[in-house]
């Protein structure tokens, strides 16, 4: 069995790691996986360090596609994917998430009629002024496997028409919708021991025994408005300040070329704050440790805000709604938008000690790639 499976951007690149070492551990002389690295994210340091530390295949193909307007970007990968696609003659094409490499995979096998496998289908933000909103619906109505992380994820799709009880032979019109459980639980589980003997951020950075708190911001919806990313940053001044609390910022090209706009008084208290560390990109293992470690996280990711309850951390989301509710009905996740006044208010609920860890199984067992590879082999 031949999987085409195409990443491009660095949670791809991790979330592809999961099924690749499912492979070459249980099914390699059963399955040949061919990777097309669109190159997405061109930033050496936000991507081919990956490979290397994930013991990832190095890609078969990668098409550089780099950065560009949406519709120029995905138009190229779709016209690169295409030609592999012809060259390769896959029996599944796998994508992960909702980026454009993902739509661009989606639309290039469906309308060559090889069936899409979408790992993490039936997310939802119910906010289409989202280009991944965009993507996820597009690529779930072009897949013939929606495998969704979550039961969530699995309503969503019901909603929206799909049958879970639908049986072989499997098509786009009929598609096998099944709850798998996340891979990147899997990937948590498998890399947490390692990335103690491969990192040393934490005694670098002088964080042994210290409490801090690990921050991420890079969506553009934060990080192109002025008035938003001035609400985080003060955020974030105010709760090193009256916590006397460390905040350690890997920190995202975009929002790195975004706030030297800020206003300069504001951008000097941010930058010249002894308890705000701002770091370059960090690898996988660095940034596995800085969660695990943390008294708690900041983020707009998705994928942080996951790792985060891995790691039985709580959460502060900067965004207004989540792809991943379960976390919040936990109440280990608060939804705060990039409000400075909610971000401070969350952030005290958790270092005052008011919220209990209510850490229950919402992600799978932590087999979800074996899973699905042996669903696909049936």
């Amino acid at each position: 069995m031949k999987i085409l499976t195409v990443i491009g951007a660095r949670p791809q690149i991790i979330k592809a790691s999961a099924i690749s070492r499912a492979i070459k551990k249980y099914y390699n002389q059963q399955i040949n996986e061919v990777i097309v690295h669109t190159g997405q994210h061109y930033d050496a340091n936000m991507s081919s360090v990956f490979f290397d530390e994930l013991e990832i295949p190095h890609p078969n193909y990668n098409l550089n596609v780099g950065s560009g307007m949406h519709g120029e970007q995905t138009a190229k990968m779709i016209q690169g994917i295409e030609a592999i696609i012809l060259s390769e003659s896959p029996n599944y094409l796998l994508v992960y998430g909702d980026t454009n490499s993902t739509l661009a995979g989606a639309i290039a096998a469906s309308k060559l009629h090889i069936p899409v496998v979408h790992i993490e289908a039936g997310l939802r933000s119910y906010n289409k002024l989202m280009p991944e909103e965009i993507n996820r619906i597009l690529t779930d109505h072009c897949s013939t496997y929606l495998f969704p992380p979550t039961a969530s994820g699995l309503n969503n799709l019901l909603k929206e028409g799909f049958n879970d009880s639908n049986t072989k032979p499997y098509s786009m019109d009929h598609p096998l919708v099944k709850n798998m459980g996340d891979v990147m639980l899997d990937n948590t589980l498998y890399f947490s021991q390692l990335a103690e003997q491969k990192s040393d951020i934490i005694n670098t950075l002088d964080l042994k025994n210290q409490p801090f708190v690990l921050c991420t911001i890079h969506r553009n919806d934060n990080t192109d408005n002025e008035f938003k990313l001035k609400e985080i940053i003060q955020a974030l001044i105010n709760i090193a300040d009256k916590y006397a609390i460390k905040i350690v910022l890997p920190i995202h090209p975009r929002t790195k070329k975004m706030i030297v706009n800020l206003d300069q008084q504001l951008l000097e208290k941010f930058t010249n704050n002894p308890l705000i560390k701002i770091l370059e990109p960090v690898s996988f293992f660095d940034m596995m440790m800085l969660e695990k470690y943390s008294n708690f996280i900041i983020t707009d990711s998705g994928g942080v805000q996951k790792e985060a309850f891995f790691f039985q951390k709580p959460s502060v989301i900067l965004r207004k709604e989540t792809e991943w509710v379960e976390i919040v009905d936990a109440q280990m996740a608060f939804l705060t938008d990039a409000n400075c006044q909610e971000i401070i208010d969350a952030a005290t609920l958790i270092l005052e000690g008011k919220i209990k860890n209510n850490v229950v199984e919402i992600f799978g067992d932590g087999n979800a790639a074996k899973n699905i590879l042996n669903l696909l082999l049936q």
